[in-house]
């Protein structure tokens, strides 16, 4: 198995984007990522938080079917990942495994080794050009 994550996606309204939904859930269909779980949070213009099960969308129905599914994320998780958001918006929560690194990830163990960690850098700290160095 490769590197599991959990992501949290927001987005400024209540509503998904149906285009950027799209371009999350093709890295799924090339094979670059197994999507274990997902929900979709929403917290209210009055500072409520919902949560939906990908089935209660349109755009999301029948991603999370079949036996690779975990149901891995629970209230907690939600209500944490809720207060990363703005009122009045909602996210997307998925726990995917990247299958681009399995095959690294296999041999690491095979060798003896392990992964003890994962740093995700943010966007804003990683140059245009990676030659450039880290800002």
């Amino acid at each position: 198995m490769g590197p599991v994550e959990f992501i949290v996606l927001a987005f400024p309204e209540e509503q998904l984007r149906a285009p950027a939904v799209e371009a999350v859930m093709g890295l799924r269909k090339t094979g670059a990522v197994r999507l274990i779980d997902g929900i979709v949070a929403t917290r209210t213009a009055s500072g409520d938080v919902l949560a939906a099960e990908f089935d209660e969308y349109v755009e999301l129905h029948g991603l999370l079917t079949g036996r690779d599914v975990a149901r891995l994320i629970g209230p907690e998780d939600i209500q944490e990942a809720a207060g990363l958001l703005e009122r009045g918006s909602c996210a997307l929560l998925l726990v995917v495994e990247h299958l681009w690194a399995q095959d690294a990830a296999v041999a690491v163990r095979a060798a003896g080794g392990r992964i003890v960690g994962s740093v995700r850098i943010p966007p804003d700290r990683v140059p245009e050009d990676p030659r450039a160095g880290v800002v």
